[in-house]
């Protein structure tokens, strides 16, 4: 089975380098049009994040095809890092033990590396289920950049650590299954 894990297009958020996480944020314009400029492989089946970045991508690339939301595949909980950049963060000393864990601890009222990576991994393999009993030899998951390297940490080839796969907006990558 063939699997294509594309990362949403860009939002203003992600055009400034914010942890966009729960923040429900639209595409951009530039996101419109560089999700415009690329080719996408099709798929039977498409799974979506349940966020407005993704729903739109989803919408963008695939058109009226039948989107299956998934809100396990919802990127992570930022916590008191969301919406911000590292800007505004640099001088916090919670960011500052974030950055000197490797990004392992947890975020401050938010979710921890590895919470959302068994989160998603579970996701995926529920996913994986349902595709087996639609008999599918292709699908599409619209999600998230945090989304795509917790899969990929589990499934991808050759193995390489979770901030080995990460993603720009509106790229994509092919896992076979």
């Amino acid at each position: 089975m063939k699997i294509y894990l594309i990362r949403h297009g860009m939002t203003q958020g992600n055009a400034q380098k914010r942890y966009i996480g729960k923040t429900d944020e639209p595409l951009c314009e530039e996101g419109i049009r560089q999700l415009a400029e690329r080719t996408y492989p099709e798929a039977e089946v498409i799974y979506v994040s349940p966020l407005k970045r993704c729903i739109q991508t989803a919408k963008q690339i695939y058109g009226r095809q039948k989107m299956i939301l998934c809100d396990g595949l919802r990127e992570m909980d930022f916590g008191l890092f969301e919406n911000k950049n590292y800007e505004e963060l640099k001088d916090n000393p919670d960011y500052i033990r974030w950055l000197e864990s490797g990004g392992e601890s947890a975020f401050p009222e938010g979710e921890g590396k590895s919470a959302f990576t068994i989160r998603c991994q579970n996701a995926f393999e529920e996913c994986l289920k349902q595709l087996q009993t639609l008999n599918a030899e292709t699908a599409a998951f619209v999600v998230h950049g945090g989304t795509i390297m917790a899969i990929m940490e589990k499934y991808g080839t050759p193995k390489g650590e979770y901030y080995r796969w990460q993603l720009q907006n509106g790229e994509w990558l092919e896992l076979q299954l």
